[in-house]
């Protein structure tokens, strides 16, 4: 090749190098001006995505109120002292930033007077894991420490006073198990809160959650809705101020719990829980007119105080080592045999599919024989009987072997269809958590005449919770229109706005004849107001009531332990409450039972009027 012709090579390939690098150089300047120009707003949304964060602000809880507007349930401010470690950050590894944060804490602790129990790893984690949320170093200060530190907080960096709400339940231990208790968590939204709008947060302030009671069932309606801030990080995490172009909002207030309002009356709970004193029990007070529940107790109780803002060791072991079970609402979860409150049921289902009135008569002559057995009836301890007797007298006397003889008369599915009418063996719907719906036998499982004679006394598988029984008796009181119990009233902003109403539910209309509820309210009256009723003691002046006593053995054979019952409705004409109580190791349902019912109604309908509570039995052994 002459020197000529390589000349000319070389001025080809150059030719063919500087336009590949124009090209480059064309296509580098397209891509600028399509990512600097053409979509800047794109990657500018991009830088801003990748740097945010999202901080979730819960809203405040709302309060729980009585039907009278009385506070059950409240929020109230804790004083806290903080410290915002990204005020802190020092140069160099993350050790330094720790010893700075450690000595910023010796000198609040010097200044204060108060012991610093927060670890290096603490700091550690708090770092890693929620750098932009404020560290709580100590809670619940007083004024007196405020003001040590309110002077000297400019010599302190990222030292801040924060406020934390803490619920607070203003009456203790009274309606515990009503209004259950609420604690903090980490703030992530749980089950409870599926029809709020979920969105994707990065870090998460704690809030406050309920774990029991109407403060767990009503949670999604006491939590408000959360707000949220946004705030912009460096590399390491922490906190860079937003710039003020951005187009997305800074932050979003977060939205005020709703006030939940209850049926119940806080001066009847009182009285309620008072009854009881003494004994391991329940009380539910029904409204019988629309099936308002004025009263929930269940003895013994917990104070949901001491579960704010965590729950010690110490009373942990209170609790859970306690023979009565203080978180065990015993109202509505609480199984027991019925005894002879289950007698008017029997009553009702043999006047309604049989052929068994008012007049009907069965001989008592202390017992009821099942074959080479004997059911004993409570006179049989006086060596005699109750003779020929019809339906009314056999109320009033709470005579087993009456009511043996008519279950084994109409046959056991009359009671049965009638116990479920009546709602036992399902759940009554009450707006609380852990409702049990007892047990009625089936009827494959009621093989002999000892079967069904037990049950008839409400004896052998019939198990009834507190409430249950409140609902049948509010039943009988008001003619047969059987009520779903009503906690909640409504709920709404404290202002009154946006407020949702929940209306009585009516569950079924029995259609008893007029015969039927004229003999069973007639033998319920006459237990209290005969000089012979089992019910006598649970009379009081100027007020005629209608009531049931009843008494089951529990637990060890050989221990002897009676479990007493009264349901009453009052007043007799028009009735206004519907009461059913149920107490442990009591001597009978008349005796122990009655003169409790006595005093709890006598402060309802006569509060003016002194009367002091019956002694409890323990206290009479003593």
């Amino acid at each position: 090749m002459s020197a000529r012709d390589a000349s000319d090579l070389e001025a080809v390939r150059i030719r063919f190098v500087l336009v590949g690098m124009l090209g480059a150089l064309f296509f580098l300047g397209a891509m600028l001006w399509n990512i600097q120009i053409a979509q800047a707003s794109r990657y500018q949304d991009s830088i801003y995505r990748q740097t945010i964060r999202r901080v979730r602000l819960p809203g405040a809880r709302g309060r729980i109120l009585d039907r009278n507007g009385r506070v059950l349930a409240d929020n109230r401010p804790s004083y806290c002292i903080a410290i915002h470690l990204n005020e802190l950050r020092m140069p160099g590894g993350w050790k330094n930033t720790i010893d700075h944060v450690e000595s910023i804490l010796g000198r609040v602790s010097e200044l204060t007077g108060l012991t610093s129990s927060v670890s290096r790893d603490r700091i550690q984690r708090h770092i890693k894991e929620t750098p932009l949320l404020p560290m709580i170093v100590w809670r619940e200060i007083d004024a007196t420490v405020m003001a040590r530190l309110a002077e000297r907080r400019r010599s302190l960096p990222g030292v801040v006073f924060y406020v934390e709400a803490v619920r607070v339940y203003p009456q203790g231990e009274i309606g515990a198990h009503i209004m259950g208790y609420a604690r903090k968590t980490g703030g992530r939204p749980g089950a409870s809160e599926a029809g709020e709008r979920q969105e994707s947060y990065h870090f998460y302030l704690p809030e406050m959650e309920g774990k029991r009671g109407i403060e767990k069932e009503f949670n999604h309606v006491l939590s408000g809705r959360p707000g949220g801030r946004l705030v912009r990080v460096d590399a390491t995490g922490f906190e860079r101020k937003l710039d003020y172009d951005t187009t997305v909002a800074q932050e979003r207030q977060p939205l005020a719990g709703d006030d939940v309002h209850l049926t119940i009356d806080l001066q009847m709970q009182r009285l309620a829980e008072a009854s009881l004193e003494g004994y391991d029990g329940a009380v539910a007070i029904l409204d019988p007119s629309n099936g308002d529940v004025l009263a929930l107790a269940s003895l013994p109780a917990y104070d949901p105080n001491k579960f704010v803002p965590s729950l010690s060791p110490a009373y942990w072991d209170h609790l859970r080592h306690h023979p009565g079970k203080p978180l065990h609402n015993r109202a509505v979860s609480g199984l027991y045999p019925p005894g002879s409150t289950f007698k008017p049921i029997v009553a009702i289902a043999g006047m309604a599919n049989g052929p068994v009135t008012q007049a009907t008569t069965y001989d008592c002559p202390g017992y009821y024989a099942l074959g080479k057995t004997e059911l004993d009836c409570w006179i049989r301890r006086y060596n005699r009987g109750h003779g020929r007797i019809d339906m009314i007298k056999a109320f009033e006397q709470s005579c087993n072997t009456y009511f043996c003889e008519l279950g084994n008369h109409i046959g056991y599915d009359s009671i049965f269809h009638m116990s479920k009418a009546l709602g036992l063996g399902h759940l009554t719907g009450i707006e609380l958590d852990g409702e049990n719906r007892g047990s009625i036998p089936a009827p494959r499982t009621i093989r002999s005449r000892g079967d069904v004679a037990n049950v008839s006394i409400g004896q052998g598988a019939v198990a009834v919770t507190p409430i249950q029984m409140a609902v049948a008796t509010a039943a009988i009181a008001n003619g047969g229109h059987l009520y779903r119990p009503r906690l909640v009233k409504r709920y709404g902003r404290a202002d009154g706005g946006n407020s949702q109403v929940f209306a009585s539910r009516k569950v079924r209309e029995m259609n008893w004849p007029l015969a039927i509820r004229q003999t069973v309210r007639k033998g319920m009256r006459d237990v209290v107001h005969s000089d012979s009723g089992t019910g006598k003691r649970a009379r009081i002046a100027r007020v005629q009531m209608a009531g049931k006593t009843g008494t089951a053995e529990y637990g060890p054979k050989e221990a002897g332990q009676k479990r007493g019952w009264m349901i009453l409705f009052a007043p007799y004409d028009e009735p206004r409450y519907a009461v059913a109580m149920v107490m442990d190791d009591v001597q009978s349902g008349g005796i122990s039972v009655a003169p409790r019912a006595r005093w709890l109604m006598h402060h309802i309908f006569h509060p003016g009027e002194p009367m002091a509570l019956p002694p409890s039995r323990k206290a009479e052994e003593g």
